[in-house]
């Protein structure tokens, strides 16, 4: 009898034991997730001169998706006087290859040019380059679509409200493109 009491005192206890480890599992993994969504930009602020505006991300997206524009993003590519087609394939025309092929260049002499071109455009609300930061995003960017962009850059800062310098946009685009031929 005391066989069957301790057999059963111990599939409890294993059960009592897996069941605390799924839950710590589950905790674990929902805190990861959401620390990974929570790493990414939400908010965008564009600048051209003394003009800024917030812009979400969402919108960006909506924006290259459809050419549909918020009033905030009419307003600034109007006083930015820029094409909204222009900017955006700005946003989205980038350096498409292999992602491997990708890492290798970030990695190679090129990573930090291509990190500086994208980073004048693209950089923290502080003003200061976060080469870090933006290497990871950009890296974020070459995993999930298989190229560089300035909007994967944007859309994978791991900070939750990016700038955006409107006036550079074209030129770096025209620079990035340049490279990308070269490659």
């Amino acid at each position: 009898m005391q066989l069957f009491q301790r057999l059963n005192q111990l599939t409890r206890w294993k059960f009592t034991k897996l069941l605390n480890q799924t839950v710590a599992l589950g905790v674990s993994a929902s805190v990861l997730l959401f620390n990974a969504s929570a790493n990414a930009a939400e908010q965008v602020i564009l600048k051209y001169g003394s003009f800024q505006g917030p812009v979400s991300v969402a919108e960006l997206n909506e924006f290259v998706k459809t050419g549909k524009t918020t009033p905030t993003l009419e307003a600034y590519l109007q006083e930015s006087k820029q094409d909204p087609d222009v900017a955006r394939k700005a946003l989205i025309a980038g350096i498409k290859a292999e992602p491997a092929y990708l890492d290798r260049l970030l990695s190679g002499w090129t990573g930090p040019i291509i990190i500086s071109q994208v980073g004048e455009v693209v950089y923290p609300p502080t003003g200061r380059l976060d080469a870090r930061a933006l290497r990871t995003a950009v890296n974020k960017s070459i995993q999930e679509d298989g190229e560089i962009t300035l909007l994967g850059a944007i859309r994978h800062y791991p900070e939750d409200t990016v700038a955006l310098e409107g006036d550079r946009l074209i030129s770096v685009y025209e620079r990035l493109s340049s490279l990308a031929n070269i490659l």
